[in-house]
């Protein structure tokens, strides 16, 4: 199995309090075992940049303690998720909220849409989210290197999970 990016669209785009992440990320993997892994607690857990808990409380509910770094602020956020809109093998929509204390809060909305590509499944998911406190007074650029970089990795980490290696594919070849 491989993992490729394909490309970041849209990195970070702030719409007054709120950001957008936008992407799409080839692993090289069926559909089938691409959606296992995304519901799979265990995959997750090793996937999640600085996860320390996670915990599924119900089929549409999961619980998470995970450790950022993003730019000067590190903090331990405690955070849920829900989903909702669950399409086997297709998609899936989430709500995310998020309190890393003093560091701040996030909060938000992500779509995740799977489809058959060449050389395996192609993942795209966009999201949309606010931030506050010390996290919300970082710059955007910063915020966008962070955010996906912390991509990046969730990603090489789930393909590895799911038994690949990882190939990163630039959108633009002069940059390499």
């Amino acid at each position: 199995l491989e993992f490729r990016r394909v490309l970041f669209r849209s990195p970070y785009k702030p719409q007054g309090d709120l950001m957008e992440l936008n992407g799409e990320q080839l692993i090289s993997a069926s559909i089938p075992d691409v959606w296992r892994g995304l519901n799979d607690i265990d995959v997750l857990a090793k996937s999640i940049p600085g996860c320390e808990e996670i915990s599924r409380v119900s089929p549409e509910e999961v619980h998470a303690k995970v450790m950022f770094k993003i730019g000067p602020v590190r903090a331990r956020f405690s955070g849920k998720l829900l989903l909702s809109d669950v399409i086997p093998d297709q998609s899936c929509s989430m709500a995310f909220e998020g309190s890393g204390g003093a560091a701040g809060f996030a909060k938000g909305r992500s779509r995740v849409e799977l489809k058959v590509a060449e050389g395996g499944t192609l993942v795209s998911y966009t999201t949309e989210a606010s931030i506050g406190g010390k996290l919300g007074q970082i710059g955007g650029r910063l915020i966008s290197a962070s955010a996906k970089k912390i991509a990046d990795d969730f990603f090489q980490k789930f393909a590895k999970e799911l038994g690949g290696e990882t190939v990163a594919l630039e959108s633009d070849a002069s940059s390499e």
